[in-house]
């Protein structure tokens, strides 16, 4: 079977100019997936557009309007998805249990499989403890046994991983790393940044936290929806490099940071490929890659620092180069592209938000001002005011620019979770000058 893939776009941010003797080469590279469909790539035979695993915590933390705001949320869900889109439930304590159906399989959505998943939901009872990694083993081997180009999941939490270790999680994260994307949610205040945040970056999905439970019905109704309008699985970003280079990194940063550096599939010495995930029609992202090269001579004409590419399998999608060149023109070489400033600035604010957010939780009251400080100096210069909205609650700004801040005595430990969580979500730097004009227009 053959699927039209979305007609992707890519421009690249860097400056062209090294010092004399300079290796290093920062670019930002904006992957954009327009509307409208380009090359023709091939998809499993028989292949749906897509596949869901709903994993619900039903341990005893759940009990009460939790359980009640999670079986209503599944229901959103599963009416949300299309005709034919095989999809199970999984319900969640400290080990994992189907759901529905009964038996281990994934069935497909229409009017009689809905009632009957909806009517198994509202049977589920909050018991038992929480192993988050047994329900996404049991999620991947459900949608292993499907041949839809986009395999999703949804995982919803109220508490912390308490009955498995952190190296079990990882091994089945591991395990499951590229066969399906999986967005994490916390429900409630119990739940741990720590753990979404894994599992949303180890299966590129996003992630978020929801103090009220009546909110989590609209939330699924949108996972749902976004992921179903995906119209490619498993894209790549293929980056060559010349010989005697090194790729120092390689990551997402909008719309939220995702460090790629090391998922690399090593194609051959010089060339690698690193997941991107699913794409639908319309959707944007930035991406930073950073890699040292060998040294030319000022003056020479300029020489071939990467070629980067959008792939689908052996399908190249989209491809551009980078050049540099050495100069003496220190006006030239000095200036830095504002883009990669931009991201630059975003990986450090997540960075601080992170080490704050640890600070906190560890009473090192010091080192927390200090980290949570930086974080509101960063992201009042690029104007995140999401980001400053969920520093306020865990510190009293005193003077946004520079810094200066107390944190506050009445913080909540929600607020510190829901700070961690926020911390990779960044803010996009539009591409042109002609687009505030537009705006003023």
């Amino acid at each position: 079977m053959m699927q039209q893939a979305p007609n992707f776009q890519l421009e690249v941010d860097h400056n062209p100019y090294l010092a004399a003797g300079a290796r290093v080469v920062d670019a930002i590279l904006t992957v954009t997936a327009a509307e409208g469909t380009g090359a023709v790539v091939a998809a499993p035979s028989g292949s749906a557009s897509m596949a869901q695993v709903i994993m619900v915590d039903c341990s005893g933390s759940m009990i009460g309007k939790k359980i009640v705001e999670a079986r209503r949320a599944v229901a959103s869900a599963v009416d949300t998805l299309r005709d034919g889109t095989p999809f199970a439930i999984v319900a969640g304590t400290d080990k994992a249990f189907m759901g529905y159906p009964s038996d281990m399989r994934l069935v497909p959505a229409n009017a009689q499989t809905r009632a009957a998943a909806k009517s198994a939901v509202e049977r589920l009872s909050a018991f038992g403890g929480t192993a988050i990694g047994s329900w996404l083993r049991l999620a991947g081997k459900l949608l292993a046994t499907s041949d839809a180009e986009v395999k999703h999941g949804i995982l919803l939490t109220d508490g912390d991983n308490l009955h498995e270790t952190a190296a079990e999680l990882d091994t089945v994260l591991a395990e499951n790393t590229g066969s399906f994307t999986c967005d994490a949610r916390g429900v409630g205040k119990e739940w741990k940044h720590e753990v979404l945040l894994k599992i949303s970056s180890a299966m590129l999905g996003t992630v978020g936290g929801l103090e009220d439970p009546s909110h989590l019905a609209g939330d699924f109704r949108a996972m749902t929806e976004n992921a179903m309008g995906k119209t490619l699985g498993n894209a790549t970003l293929r980056v060559w490099s010349p010989a005697g280079a090194r790729i120092r990194l390689v990551k997402q940063v909008t719309p939220t940071i995702e460090d790629l550096t090391d998922r690399v599939d090593q194609v051959n010495p010089r060339t690698g490929d690193y997941p991107i995930g699913a794409w639908g029609p319309g959707e944007t992202r930035d991406f930073h890659v950073c890699l040292e090269i060998p040294v030319g001579e000022v003056g020479e004409a300029p020489r071939l620092a990467t070629r980067l590419k959008i792939t689908a399998g052996e399908t190249t999608l989209a491809e551009h180069t980078v050049t540099v060149e050495w100069t003496d023109e220190t006006t030239l070489f000095t200036e830095i592209n504002p883009r990669v400033a931009h991201y630059t600035g975003q990986e450090e604010l997540a960075t601080a938000i992170l080490q704050g957010v640890a600070a906190f939780k560890n009473d090192e009251r010091e080192l927390a001002t200090e980290k949570l400080g930086r974080a509101v100096a960063l992201a009042t210069e690029s104007d995140h005011t999401q980001a400053l909205a969920a520093l306020g609650k865990l510190v009293e700004i005193e003077d946004a620019p520079t810094g200066t801040v107390r944190l506050r005595s009445d913080a909540k430990s929600i607020d510190v979770e829901m700070a961690g969580v926020r911390s990779t979500t960044t803010v996009a730097l539009r591409r042109r000058a002609e687009d505030d004009d537009a705006t003023d227009a």
